[in-house]
This record gives C-alpha cells, structure tokens and sequence, in this order.
C-alpha cells in the first residue's frame, strides 16, 4: 500500500496494490499493520455502506462531540469526496480537499476527526464503504452546507444541474456559523 499526503497532509489517499488476472482482482483495502507503519493507527468500531443515485451530495457532515475519523473507498461507481478542516487552530482551518473514489481506481481516502467530509456520486450509482473510529451519535451530528461560499468546495457538477440533497444537507448552516472543534 502507499499512504500519500494530500493538500491537508492529515488526510491521506492509500493506494493499495490491485493483484488481477483472469479471474478478477484481489486487494487488501484495510490491514492493521500496514496502516499504523503508514502513519494511521486508528482504532474502527463500525463500518457503514451507503447506496446513492446519480448526483447525491452527502455532506458535508461531522460529530461535535465523538468525532469520526472515516476510511472512505467505493465498491461501485465514481465520487468526488471532500474532506473539510474544521480545527481552529489546525494551519488548514476552514480548507477542503477533494479527491476521486471509484469501483476503478480502488483508492481509500483517510478523514481523520476534526474534518467534515461529504461527497458527490459521479455515476449512475455509487456503493460507498466506510470505517469510522466512533460510534454514529444522532445528537452530535453536523452539517455544513455544501454549497458555503467561505469554503467554497468545487464540485464537479454539471453546468445548471443541481445536486440531490437530504432535509437536513439543504438546511445546513454556513461555515461561519457552525460549531467547529477548538
């Protein structure tokens, strides 16, 4: 596997070895071992799948108190995922990154707590997988909304298309507004 640093060096995008012939492929998409030596030693308790038609924005989410950190990869489709800095006194603070998850390419992107993160399904459909480091605590959920000028995230959407978004994606809160780690 190789542990790349993006724009935000504490997210990282894992490119594992693909191992293909004939018959299809084989990859280890999470290996303790190798993960710690690459710098994440993160502890996962759950791990969710979300389905997604073509278009859906989900996002940009985070938990104030019981942060996740998320091991995003895609089994099926292509999204664009977004990783937001939201510590305060992180040098990023308030700076996304984004990256290309597909059924093709196989990466893994690595969120660590302190960030929100969403995506946008690029396909028809997309089967996304992730690992999270903290139980799912409904009354610790955030979002900010996806469109924030202050942040200012450049989705590849189509020229006049707009995306699908849940009730609660369309009244999140603006940057500024939100509550953010110290």
């Amino acid at each position: 596997m190789d542990f790349e640093p993006t724009a935000i060096p504490d997210v990282v995008l894992i490119r594992p070895k693909v191992f293909g012939d004939a018959r299809g492929y084989f990859l280890e998409s999470w290996e303790a071992r190798k993960f710690t030596a690459g710098g994440i030693g993160a502890r996962f308790v759950q791990d969710n799948h979300s389905h997604s038609g073509p278009y859906t924005l989900r996002g940009l989410h985070y938990q104030i108190e019981q942060p996740q950190g998320k091991l995003v990869r895609v089994v099926t489709g292509t999204v664009y995922d977004v990783a937001v800095d939201i510590r305060r006194t992180s040098r990023t603070f308030g700076r996304w990154v984004g990256v290309v998850l597909s059924e093709e390419n196989h990466h893994v992107l690595w969120v660590p707590p302190g960030f929100a993160h969403g995506y946008l399904v690029l396909s028809d459909s997309a089967d996304v997988l992730y690992k999270v480091t903290d139980f799912w605590a409904p009354q610790h959920e955030r979002a900010i909304r996806w469109d924030d000028p202050d942040i200012a995230v450049k989705w590849p959407l189509p020229a006049g298309t707009q995306p699908v978004l849940s009730a609660k994606d369309a009244a999140a809160v603006r940057f500024r507004d939100a509550e953010v780690y110290p």
